[in-house]
């Protein structure tokens, strides 16, 4: 064989052995893209909240979507609250009806906040959370303010499970809040993820305690950090509305 056969010979080779590198080359990059592209989607997916976690944000709430108004009253009073939280359901004894009254009287703006922040002390049921996210429903269903108040009166001690889906079914139904879609939602919990996101701008809004009362954009607190008195709530309202 000459060598210019030989040659040529190699130089085919060598072509060959290039194209198959390339093939390799080819579909192993196919390959790599398909992976990066299902596991995009995947990540998409769970962004998008196709899984238990998709946040649903209450129609009836407001402030960003984190608190349920009555009243339409210049001055806004932010009541931030844990329903597992004594001091919050003390808080409520104390003050809540006179709130109520200037709400309904229009001369505040009354904003609950139903915030998370002791689902440790609910012997791993997430009680916080979950009240919070009933309360979400019950808003949706025009009953927001009866079954706060509901809640508040049947409220569980620290460190128990804190009230059972069913049970918080029960105590909605005796106050007229009987809806399959809010039972529905309970079961589901629909407003849970709803619940975290509420409970983290809580946070950003730069509270930690609750309950926190804000009068017009300023926190109030009593004496030594304390929860404000009805009587000076009352006072820090009327200054507001000058």
């Amino acid at each position: 064989m000459s060598k210019d056969n030989k040659k040529a010979r190699q130089v085919i080779a060598d072509q060959k052995a290039v194209e198959r590198r390339r093939t390799v080359t080819l579909w192993t990059s196919v390959a790599v893209v398909l992976v990066l592209f299902v596991a995009g989607m995947i990540g998409w997916s769970r962004l998008a909240g196709t899984d238990e976690g998709t946040l649903v944000t209450p129609a009836a709430a407001v402030d960003d979507g984190t608190a349920f108004a009555t009243g339409t009253g210049a001055v806004v009073v932010d009541v931030y609250e844990d329903f597992m939280c004594p001091i919050c359901e003390q808080f409520e004894t104390a003050t809540g009806a006179t709130l109520k009254e200037l709400a309904t009287a229009d001369k505040i703006t009354l904003r609950l906040h139903p915030v998370a922040i002791l689902d440790g002390y609910s012997n791993g049921t997430e009680y916080s959370t979950r009240s919070a996210g009933a309360a979400a429903a019950a808003a949706d269903a025009g009953k927001f303010t009866e079954f706060h108040d509901v809640l508040y009166a049947n409220q569980p001690a620290e460190n128990s499970a804190g009230l059972t889906d069913a049970k918080m079914i029960e105590l909605a139904a005796s106050v007229g809040l009987t809806s399959e879609t809010f039972v529905k939602a309970v079961n589901e919990g629909t407003y849970k993820a709803w619940a975290t996101k509420v409970t983290e701008m809580f946070s950003e809004r730069g509270y930690n305690g609750t309950p926190t009362i804000v009068i017009d954009g300023e926190r109030l607190t009593g004496p030594n950090d304390t929860v404000p008195s009805t009587e000076l709530v009352t006072q820090t309202i009327e200054k507001a509305a000058g």
